[in-house]
């Protein structure tokens, strides 16, 4: 699996002006060809990536082959180097694409439903691609030249990057391949986005020898994690609760909810500092998951597919709306690629709400007197007072397993053990117990099989001589 991870290094430049210079023309160069490739779309519609810049060229560029272009490029845009105008030609290209990609299906379906017509792309916020030897050169560990727009031509200016930069890419990405840079602008900071490539090779463990850390994530408890093998064993269990930074959460969006009471509109201070502490707390909870994958090398990460959308409800509403769990989950496929694991999601409908013992939906909250009006405890319908989130962990683990068990069975054999375990055919229904009872039929099943198969061979070896022996399946 070819991975690709970028880390931004700032650049350090007496006068920024160039910069800001050459992103202007090269958006510029990308919105005049986008008009270009519009006004030509059916002569390269059918062209490729490859082709369209070729096709492209000669519409745009004079040479000496093509001294009469459709459109004079080089009049408007002198001496424009040619890395950035093919890299401008492919953006474009591709924006022109999925535009008519879009126009045509509102053409075919949506047109029909009143929606709204796709509006012609715009070029935006894009950023060029300084392509090595050409574009951009390094003169040394902290200093390099990039071939930007200044004093009226395209010439070299000299940069360098800050060490801590330097320094964290020699430590982690000396493995990896280094790629083309791409100049961005962060706020009031110019930074080079360098992108390495990595070849991993994922785990490939067969279900019966696989072990899974299973991930409850929540807001009050940031995560609870659960290994568990194939057959339900339960090999560690751990809890990740970041009290300090949810108390500091607590209190900004406090502040906050006390300046709206107050009339305040518009609160970037508070807000900024709401919004760090959040991604703090994403970004440890990540770490936290990924770090008990390791420790207890896991082979696959399992967390519920979480659907966020529509309005939040409740005294946990503005959690709720800042709940990053999208986020968590993109930085652990990140991390669990990087380090061989794969990753995986499944239902989430009912993990909390039932037992992983069988024995039905638990009592949360108000609705039981023994959990003293917490959620973060739950009761059994035998009486029992257990970790909701822990519960939720059991469940999600089970169902990972059932789902990938059944799903390697041929056809037959897979009817076979859902009719004598019925739960697990509804995938929202199951729970730890449930995979208990497909592990015991699973068993079962194979003992028979072994005895069938052994008496038959018994049969076979007392028949006499002299008669040929048949076959278990001409019997």
């Amino acid at each position: 699996m070819k991975l690709i991870s970028t880390y931004g290094v700032r650049l350090h430049l007496a006068d920024t002006k160039p910069l800001t210079d050459t992103v202007r023309l090269y958006r510029e160069a990308v919105s005049f060809f986008l008009d270009v490739i519009e006004e030509h779309w059916n002569t390269v519609c059918d062209c490729t990536s490859k082709t369209v810049k070729c096709v492209t060229e000669l519409l745009t560029h004079k040479t000496s082959h093509n001294p009469y272009p459709t459109h004079n490029f080089d009049e408007r845009f002198p001496n424009f180097p040619c890395y950035l105008r093919r890299a401008a030609i492919a953006e474009a290209f591709g924006m022109a694409s999925s535009y008519h990609s879009n126009l045509n299906k509102w053409l075919e379906v949506d047109k029909k439903t009143h929606d709204k017509k796709p509006s012609f792309p715009k070029v935006g916020n894009i950023s060029p691609t300084l392509y090595n030897g050409n574009c951009f050169m390094r003169t040394g560990v902290y200093a390099a030249k990039l071939k930007v727009w200044v004093r009226n031509t395209w010439d070299w200016v000299d940069v360098t990057f800050r060490k801590t930069d330097i320094t964290y890419i020699q430590h982690h990405c000396s493995f990896r391949k280094e790629c083309a840079p791409t100049l961005r602008k962060r706020g009031k900071n110019w930074e080079l986005d360098f992108p390495f490539e990595e070849n991993v090779k994922l785990q490939t463990t067969p279900v019966e020898k696989r072990r899974i850390v299973a991930v409850d994530l929540g807001i009050n408890n940031a995560a609870t994690c659960c290994v568990m093998e194939s057959d339900g064993a339960v090999v560690g269990r751990e809890f990740l609760s970041l009290t300090t930074d949810n108390g500091s959460l607590n209190h900004t969006l406090a502040l906050i909810k006390r300046a709206q009471r107050s009339g305040a509109r518009q609160m970037p201070e508070l807000w900024a500092k709401a919004n760090g502490i959040n991604r703090s707390i994403a970004e440890k909870t990540a770490t936290f998951i990924v770090n008990t994958a390791v420790l207890y090398d896991a082979d696959v990460v399992v967390m519920e597919h979480l659907d966020l959308q529509g309005k939040k409800k409740g005294s946990k509403r503005h959690h709720l709306a800042l709940w990053k769990a999208k986020y968590v989950q993109k930085l652990v496929e990140d991390k669990c690629h990087h380090n061989g694991m794969r990753i995986s999601t499944i239902c989430a409908w009912n993990t909390s709400r039932l037992a992983f013992d069988g024995s039905g939906f638990v009592k949360r909250g108000r609705l039981s007197e023994k959990t003293g009006g917490s959620y973060s405890v739950c009761e059994f319908t035998t009486g029992k007072v257990y970790n909701c989130d822990l519960n939720a962990s059991y469940n999600i683990g089970a169902r990972y397993f059932i789902r990938e068990i059944l799903g390697s069975m041929p056809e037959r054999a897979r009817l076979l053990l859902e009719a004598k375990v019925p739960l697990a055919a509804r995938r929202s229904t199951c729970t730890l117990s449930t995979l208990y009872d497909l592990r015991a039929a699973i068993d079962e099943q194979a003992r028979v099989c072994a005895e069938r198969t052994m008496s038959g061979e018994a049969r076979a070896s007392d028949a006499p001589k002299g008669q040929p022996r048949m076959s278990l399946t001409a019997r």
